[in-house]
């Protein structure tokens, strides 16, 4: 792939992935936070699931795919997308995207504890330098028993399990297939647990539509759609190691969108988070 494409559509997926933060932030002016994400990815998995039937994609067959596919969107979706929107509540935009982007540093680890996986000493350097990093971020105001840090963490943790439950069972599921069934499984949980636990809160705006439409369809399908084009064409390692722009993405967008503080310990901590996720993704080099 040319260079400057590669470049334009990395740019174009982790700045949406950033951005979502941001908007979504301010979505919680309008809509109460498991609901916003529930209208969000109940959409988003709708109209990628009439995609995937139009296109014929390959479905699943027995009801154990049905079922690996379910519990994916709960930890995915549900998960990742639950514990980010009420974190952001308490923290700001950006520090709830600085903790949810240590979920490679996670994957290492939990790797290592329940499947056995073996990683190489830059990749457990990277989890050192990583975890130092989030430390020092928070460190100005670091509260363990601050329910958004908390919060913000845990979605890191609901991520690293669905990757590596992604990589698990992965290999026999249609990838466009996965994200849209996944995408509206969790986004009907989160409805779910709208009505349950949350006082609804819905104001119906032209601004509070331009959100969810964004949401749904930029921040969730096309940057969905451009991340795995370039899975499919490029190296997959030299993909994953530009995950770490997101949260950089994040900071940006909430100091620009809504006047969050750049502390330099945010921009430090950051800087230290990044550089561990990039020696966590870091292709192994072929002689």
């Amino acid at each position: 792939m040319n260079k400057g494409l590669f470049a334009l559509l990395i740019i174009i997926t982790t700045s949406l992935m950033g951005s979502s933060f941001t908007v979504g932030k301010i979505g919680l002016n309008y809509i109460s936070p498991l609901l916003l994400v529930g209208i969000r990815f109940t959409l988003a998995g709708i109209l990628m699931g009439i995609m995937v039937r139009l296109f014929q994609r390959k479905h699943p067959s027995t009801k154990r795919e049905w079922i690996q596919i379910m519990i994916i969107g709960l930890f995915q979706t549900a998960g990742v997308m639950g514990f980010i929107f009420i974190s952001m509540r308490t923290i700001t935009a950006g520090e709830s995207s600085i903790l949810t982007f240590t979920n490679p540093l996670l994957v290492v680890i939990f790797g290592t504890l329940f499947l056995g996986t073996k990683y190489r000493w830059s990749q457990w350097l990277g989890v050192v330098v990583g975890f130092v990093g989030v430390f020092i971020t928070l460190g100005a105001d670091l509260d363990v028993q601050q329910i958004g840090t908390i919060l913000g963490f845990l979605s890191a943790v609901s991520w690293a399990i669905a990757t590596l439950l992604m990589n698990r069972w992965g290999s026999t599921l249609d990838v466009w297939v996965v994200t849209s069934y996944q995408m509206l499984t969790g986004g009907l949980l989160l409805l779910l647990m709208s009505t349950i636990f949350e006082q609804v809160e819905l104001v119906i705006t032209t601004s509070s539509i331009l959100i969810v439409l964004w949401l749904a369809i930029m921040a969730s399908i096309v940057q969905f759609a451009v991340w795995f084009f370039l899975l499919q064409k490029e190296n997959p390692g030299k993909v994953s190691s530009f995950l770490f722009l997101a949260p950089l993405f994040g900071v940006l967008f909430g100091w620009l969108l809504l006047d969050e503080q750049l502390h330099i310990s945010t921009l430090i901590g950051g800087s230290i988070i990044l550089i561990g996720i990039y020696l966590v993704n870091r292709p192994q080099s072929t002689s």
